[in-house]
């Protein structure tokens, strides 16, 4: 079912229940007012009995013949009657042969109640007591309010045809508004099935950016600026990573053709197969450099966290890297150092935060004239403050903003030291994955970048 009958259907429904309601509510009442009409009627009648009864004092047909001659209306299968509880009998009765139905009355009277009212079947009783010397009298009068029944019957049937009627123009009504309400989605859904890789720049158009729809088609171009933008950053970076690597393999296969292409020294071999292991290292770096872009890319709920202590984390990479970079030094410096263990730990991945320190630490080292990476931690509200600084030449303000994407690389560097930039876009992406934050600044004195970590000390 769509949305177009599933909305008609759901509000016909919720009509036709409002409707029913009003309906019975009008029936309902109609038929209290009608009943107490015609109980009004009826206490009339014995009203104007008893006053005949006091006036004239007698209960004969002399009654009767006023009592017919006071009704203009007479009402259908009327009776009067006159029931002496003294006697237990009934003095008498405009309708010897409907007695029966008051006789089966008389049980039903309440002592003390002087004005009752009853119903036996169709009938409507009234019953008025009267108190004079002869003892105690019951004046009951009973009829059939046809007129009401007539009424109620063609109230019913009214209500009923309108209400059927009413159901079918909410069918129509209810078909046409939710078209009408629905006729915009039509058009985003040939606007969306327009859209292809090719012209993902293309965004839905609405004419009310105010509405529901508005703000789902607001939704929906934000979704689209992030899919162009991570279908730009594939495609540059699927561009870079061929350039990256057909410039090694075009050197590898350039200099074994040249070396196969006559018989060489021993010394020649040698000169080749260091150059070839050269660029098979180049090669063999930037392979682990894009698989840990690739690592660091999977969602943060794939990754297990656990507490990691990271003074430790940092004398690691430390020891590590000037092991594996001799003529490197790497000093670090603990500032405000807390008592607290737990100040020290960070809910993180201990292998990536040990490849986000050993980047920052490489590029401090590699970018340095000295070859030495200044690193500075502090423990104090709530957070975890790494601070991994050289000296050397500044970047150029108009690059900063730049160095975290994949594969970007500042001039002023790019002739200073070999690489692939990767390394600080591997840094950018397992910073988020720790919800952390990365930022950089760079003067005439040297370079800092500032990591900022959660401590568990805070929670």
């Amino acid at each position: 079912m769509n949305i177009r009958t599933r909305l008609t259907g759901q509000f016909a429904f919720l009509v036709t229940l409002i409707l029913l309601f009003f309906s019975i509510g009008v029936y309902f009442f109609s038929e209290l007012y009608l009943e107490k009409r015609f109980y009004k009627r009826l206490e009339d009648r014995a009203i104007t009995t008893t006053t005949l009864l006091f006036d004239v004092q007698r209960a004969d047909t002399t009654v009767i013949r006023l009592v017919d001659a006071a009704v203009k209306n007479p009402l259908l299968n009327e009776t009067i009657s006159v029931y002496n509880e003294k006697s237990k009998t009934f003095l008498f009765t405009t309708n010897p042969a409907n007695s029966q139905l008051h006789e089966q009355i008389i049980p039903r009277l309440q002592p003390g109640v002087e004005t009752q009212y009853l119903r036996q079947n169709e009938y409507q009783l009234v019953a008025i007591y009267l108190n004079n010397t002869k003892g105690g009298n019951w004046i009951i009068v009973s009829g059939i309010d046809q007129p009401g029944n007539d009424a109620l019957d063609d109230l019913k049937k009214i209500l009923l045809v309108m209400v059927l009627a009413a159901i079918f123009l909410l069918g129509v009504v209810g078909w046409f508004f939710a078209d009408r309400a629905l006729a915009p989605m039509s058009g985003i859904i040939e606007q969306v099935n327009a859209i292809y890789p090719a012209n993902v720049e293309k965004r839905v158009e609405h004419p009310n950016r105010f509405d529901e729809i508005g703000a789902l088609v607001t939704t929906f171009n934000r979704l689209l600026d992030r899919i162009e933008q991570a279908i730009d950053t594939q495609k540059m970076f699927i561009a870079n990573v061929s350039h990256e690597l057909k410039n090694p393999l075009t050197k590898i296969n350039s200099q074994i053709d040249v070396a196969l292409i006559q018989k060489r020294d021993a010394g020649a071999y040698e000169r080749t197969l260091r150059s070839l292991q050269e660029d098979t290292r180049t090669l063999t770096q930037l392979t682990t450099t894009l698989l840990e872009l690739a690592n660091v890319s999977i969602q943060v709920s794939n990754v297990p966290l656990e507490p990691v202590r990271v003074d430790e984390l940092l004398w690691e990479v430390k020891t590590h890297y000037q092991e594996w970079h001799p003529n490197s030094v790497v000093q670090l410096n603990f500032i405000d150092f807390p008592d607290d263990e737990e100040s020290l730990l960070t809910q993180g991945n201990r292998p990536s935060l040990r490849v986000l320190l050993m980047n920052l630490v490489d590029n401090a080292c590699k970018f340095s004239p000295a070859k030495t990476a200044q690193v500075d931690f502090r423990a104090q509200d709530g957070k975890l403050t790494v601070v991994v600084s050289n000296e050397g030449l500044p970047i150029p303000e108009a690059d900063l903003p730049y160095i975290f994407e994949p594969f970007f690389r500042s001039d002023a560097t790019a002739q200073s030291s070999k690489g692939h930039g990767v390394g600080l876009a591997v840094v950018a992406q397992i910073t988020q994955m720790h919800q952390g934050s990365i930022s950089v600044s760079s003067t005439t004195g040297g370079t800092a970048f500032t990591l900022t970590l959660a401590s568990l000390g805070q929670f």
